[in-house]
């Protein structure tokens, strides 16, 4: 019984706790409803209140924006207003332009009327003069214009001629001063040495005993060595050394390796001369071959054919008059690749093509022709092209065609007159100096004639009682013409005419 009562009791207790705390539940949850009642109400407040203030701006805004467009269009009416007075006035005062306008152009051609009623006035008076002209001078209009001319004409033939003197003279200068800017800008970017090379050569011995082997019994080694190699060996009283002649530096070559190889062996007799010729002659091919190719990658030239290459090296032991070919080739080269760089012409042509403008020369001892046209039967065998082959056909023509050849000879005779480039005899020269002259004092009137500047400058002076100014003008081409004509020479000659007067008084 007791248990059924505490049960009941528990039960009991939990369902009036249970009722009360759903009570206390709900009174909680009608206050925080009211709470967030109370906060919407608050907020939906502020917010009509920022609406009030956000169109009380609003309207402000607005109204000032209207006063300032009210105010701008005021503005601008007033600048209209300004603008179209102004062209108002404009208009009033082109229009007065236009009158005044019109009026001078009445009055203007008013004025052509009249010039040209006075025009044909002036030409029926003109043509009545000329008609009584012709009956007083029994002429016609165009023969007395002709006479006029004649007359003018010789009246002004010396001023003429002055003036063509001065352009002319003017128009040398300005060419001059340019090629001579070009070539000497060439020749100093390029100034090689030079060394004359004459035909012998010197071979030293260890002792004088030597020459006596080099002899040997009744002349017989001298013999055979001079048989094979084609030179001339000179013994004399010089003290341990003998000189090899000959015209051929390739013989001369051969000659002197063959004379060192016997003087370091020691066996001097025909046998051992004929085996070491034979060795020289194939150490010098070998130098010959050696010497092209290192000229060929110097000169930057590649593609070209071992047997050119060859021919190439044999320009070495080739000279004339004194110089050495392929010194003399390697600087043509240089040269006629400078020049060409100045002109705005292919550089690469005109080296390739001055190096091998004398390569006929190489082969021209052996080899039936001049060295112009052996030089271009080889280059046309080897493939190269008709600017080099020309170049070594025509570089000694007067007046090359190709611009190619016209470089190359100018770079040739650059490096042929090049001061100890070139050697001559002393007779030699003095006879070409005295030829020059008596070619040039050949003519009426010249009072002196010289020579000068190594053949290079003609100087003539001439009698001013006897030439004016226009026959020295004359007279200076003549004397080229002639010089041209009837001398052999290298480069170019300068003929200088000088005609001048003195007068010469004494204060006593």
């Amino acid at each position: 019984m007791s248990d059924i009562m505490l049960v009941i009791t528990t039960l009991g207790g939990i369902t009036i706790g249970t009722g009360l705390g759903y009570f206390i539940r709900k009174q909680m949850a009608q206050a925080r409803a009211n709470s967030v009642e109370a906060r919407a109400e608050k907020m939906l407040g502020e917010a009509k209140q920022k609406e009030q203030e956000i169109l009380l701006k609003s309207k402000e805004k607005a109204i000032k924006i209207i006063d300032d467009a009210k105010r701008e269009e005021n503005d601008r009416r007033s600048e209209l207003g300004q603008l179209q007075k102004r062209l108002t006035d404009r208009e009033s005062m082109f229009d007065q332009k236009l009158m005044e306008f019109e009026d001078r152009k009445t009055q203007l051609q008013t004025k052509v009327e009249e010039i040209q009623a006075i025009k044909q006035k002036v030409d029926v008076m003109r043509e009545e003069t000329v008609t009584k002209l012709e009956t007083v001078s029994n002429m016609t209009r165009e023969e007395a214009k002709e006479e006029i001319m004649h007359q003018v004409e010789e009246q002004s033939q010396e001023d003429l001629y002055g003036r063509i003197m001065k352009i002319e003279r003017g128009n040398t200068e300005k060419y001059e001063n340019k090629a001579r800017e070009v070539v000497l800008g060439a020749i100093q970017r390029c100034a090689s040495d030079h060394s004359s090379e004459t035909t012998s050569s010197s071979v030293p011995l260890p002792s004088d005993e030597m020459k006596g082997r080099i002899i040997g019994k009744d002349g017989r080694n001298i013999k055979t060595i001079e048989k094979l190699t084609g030179c001339e060996l000179i013994i004399d009283d010089t003290p341990d050394m003998l000189l090899i002649s000959g015209f051929s530096p390739i013989r001369r070559r051969v000659a002197q390796l063959t004379l060192e190889k016997l003087i370091k062996d020691g066996r001097i007799q025909p046998a051992r001369i004929e085996e070491f010729i034979d060795q020289s002659k194939k150490e010098l091919a070998l130098d010959i071959k050696q010497i092209g190719e290192e000229v060929v990658y110097k000169l930057g030239m590649t593609g070209l054919d071992p047997k050119l290459v060859s021919i190439i090296g044999r320009l070495k032991y080739r000279t004339s008059y004194g110089q050495n070919i392929l010194n003399h080739s390697i600087e043509v080269a240089h040269l006629s690749g400078l020049i060409a760089q100045e002109l705005g012409v292919d550089a690469a042509v005109a080296k390739k093509a001055g190096f091998f403008h004398d390569i006929g020369k190489a082969v021209d001892q052996e080899t039936q022709g001049s060295h112009p046209e052996i030089g271009e039967t080889i280059l046309k065998k080897f493939g190269l092209s008709e600017d080099i082959s020309d170049a070594a056909a025509h570089h000694h023509d007067d007046k090359p065609e190709r611009i190619i050849t016209q470089i190359v000879k100018a770079a040739d005779a650059i490096s042929g007159s090049r001061v100890g480039a070139r050697r001559d005899t002393y007779e030699q020269y003095v006879a070409r100096l005295e030829e020059l002259e008596s070619t040039a004092s050949g003519f009426a009137g010249i009072d002196k004639v010289y020579a000068i500047q190594a053949g290079r400058e003609v100087r003539v002076f001439v009698k001013p009682d006897v030439i004016d100014d226009y026959e020295a003008y004359n007279l200076a081409k003549d004397i080229a013409r002639k010089i041209e004509n009837e001398l052999q020479y290298p480069g170019e000659i300068k003929v200088h005419v000088i005609r001048e007067s003195r007068v010469i008084e004494y204060a006593k």
